[in-house]
């Protein structure tokens, strides 16, 4: 637009013809008084946003909120509001009626969470512009809103209980503690410095002897997920499948109360902790992992030998994986109660040939949930888990009931 006056100017002295200069004087009067139009007059638009939910797991609808006011002391003009996604791979676009002084106007719009990921809304653009569209201003609105999409959760059975010393919660299994329990265990008598609460006054009253409840300690088991990362193993669906199932075993732990520890062999280690704020912790960063050239496989299952106290651990890695890192992985048998092996085939995903295929199988140091074109994560793990696990019970002389 800005090189039609001078064409029709041009073409006025070629072709001498005084219309075509006075339609060159009159296009630059129209791109000044648009110019005036924008800049002179001021837009006073606020627009705030909100996320609602900020946080959700992919394929569950999240809705951007907006409301946008006009804060001047007189009409509003007609503006349009631009709101990226994702760097500006996807727009969120639409035009804002005349406002009057304080009035307000709300939209609202659905982003996608069709994949995982950490993604920021905005910055929003307030664009105004003239009525025949020859010159625009862009103003900021709403700032940089974060949205969260955690990885594609299966609802599956939780790893069965495991024997071992629990540093971190008391036990790994049920065991009988006086005045520290939540069920009735056993009764035994009077020791001093006995909780008097604890005294159980019918047997008392029976045998003559002050008789104390001895209960029960809550049970609380303790998990260990390792995601194998490395970026020679994984296809991109390969590894979001991966990702997937060190979710959905963090989300089988959370259902059943466990202690849980997301360790990575990019290095990664969340600590074992349990409650909302932990769980959050491992579920963002599940939501923004990406494979990594890293490959500290060795020292990670040192690491993990070395500061192991019991309990399971499972393992998600690709079927891409050497029989020797199978195997070292399998050895941590030796230091935890279970270890489950979740391999992702390339046929699950895929058409494509497996580049390798598991020569050995460590069956008796580990169980192995295999996902390939015959079985999806969630079959293969019921397959493997689907009996409901009979909870141990300690006795008071230490045998497993």
């Amino acid at each position: 637009m800005a090189l039609s006056p001078l064409v029709l100017a041009l073409a006025g002295r070629v072709f001498g013809i005084i219309e075509l200069y006075m339609l060159a004087v009159g296009a630059v009067a129209l791109v000044g008084a648009a110019v005036v139009t924008v800049w002179l007059r001021g837009v006073a638009v606020e627009v705030s946003r909100s996320i609602h939910p900020p946080r959700v797991p992919a394929g569950t609808p999240s809705r951007v909120d907006l409301e946008i006011r006009n804060r001047g002391s007189r009409r509003s003009p007609v503006v349009a509001v631009n709101d990226p996604f994702d760097g500006g791979r996807r727009w969120a676009r639409f035009l804002v009626a005349p406002l009057p002084p304080d009035g307000r106007e709300r939209a609202a719009y659905r982003v996608p969470t069709e994949r995982r990921g950490i993604f920021d809304v905005g910055p929003l653009e307030i664009v105004r512009s003239d009525p025949f569209g020859l010159a625009a201003r862009k103003l900021p609105g709403a700032g940089t809103t974060k949205l969260t999409v955690y990885p594609h959760i299966d609802r599956i059975s939780p790893l069965p209980p495991t024997l071992g010393n629990d540093p971190y919660a008391g036990a790994d299994h049920p065991t009988a503690l006086s005045g520290l329990g939540e069920d009735f265990y056993a009764l035994r008598e009077y020791e001093i410095g006995d909780d008097t609460r604890r005294v159980h006054w019918p047997s008392t009253a029976r045998v003559d002897e002050l008789m104390i409840r001895q209960d029960e300690m809550p049970w609380q088991s303790r998990t260990t997920i390792l995601l194998d990362v490395r970026r020679e193993l994984h296809t991109p669906d390969g590894f979001e499948l991966a990702v997937s199932a060190a979710a959905s075993i963090h989300d089988a732990c959370r259902r059943q109360r466990s202690l849980t520890r997301l360790v990575t062999t990019a290095g990664i280690d969340s600590g074992f902790s349990s409650g909302h704020a932990h769980d959050a912790a491992v579920l963002e960063h599940l939501a923004a992992v990406r494979p990594s050239r890293d490959d500290r496989l060795a020292a990670v299952v040192t690491s993990l030998r070395g500061s192991a106290h019991g309990g399971a651990i499972a393992v998600v890695t690709a079927g891409e994986a050497s029989p020797g890192d199978l195997d070292a992985m399998a050895g941590l048998r030796s230091r935890y109660g279970a270890v489950v092996i979740v391999v992702i085939e390339r046929s699950a995903h895929s058409t494509a040939p497996s580049q390798r295929t598991m020569a050995t199988q460590p069956a008796r140091a580990a169980r192995i949930v295999r996902v390939d074109n015959t079985a999806n994560f969630s079959a293969a793990w019921q397959s493997a888990f689907g009996r409901r696990v009979p909870r141990l019970r300690t006795g008071p002389t230490g045998r497993t009931l």
